[in-house]
């Protein structure tokens, strides 16, 4: 991983500039995660508990985006069911987020690197 990080991508065209955010990659991201089948959630640190308590609801929670030129590699936490094959649903959630950023943004999804935090037990 680089150690420059960009907090938006900016692309110029003929008419002007659109500038995309981190954030927006991150609810993108959260989003397209939790349309898989078998992940209960993200996973987050302290930190991200107590931004979500003294602020609106994070979706940036359990989900890092790094932006080097005009590509992204994301990091994931998630919380899976119990049952579920994992590496499977992980590869789902790799396949849903880089197409759902590369759709959406045009932005190149260099990697995606899906970490299992935790297991649901359905009661």
């Amino acid at each position: 991983m680089s150690d420059y990080v960009e907090k938006e991508i900016v692309e110029t065209n003929e008419i002007g500039q659109v500038h995309i955010s981190n954030e927006v990659l991150e609810i993108i991201t959260d989003i397209s995660t939790k349309e898989v089948k078998g992940v209960k959630g993200l996973y987050g640190n302290i930190t991200d508990d107590l931004a979500g308590i003294f602020s609106r609801k994070s979706h940036t929670k359990g989900i890092l985006v790094e932006i080097v030129e005009n590509s992204a590699t994301i990091n994931l936490n998630i919380v899976v069911d119990f049952g579920v094959k994992i590496p499977e649903v992980a590869w789902l959630v790799q396949e849903n987020v880089k197409n759902a950023i590369e759709s959406m943004t045009d932005i190149k999804v260099e990697a995606i690197n899906v970490n299992i935090a935790g297991i649901n037990f359905v009661k």
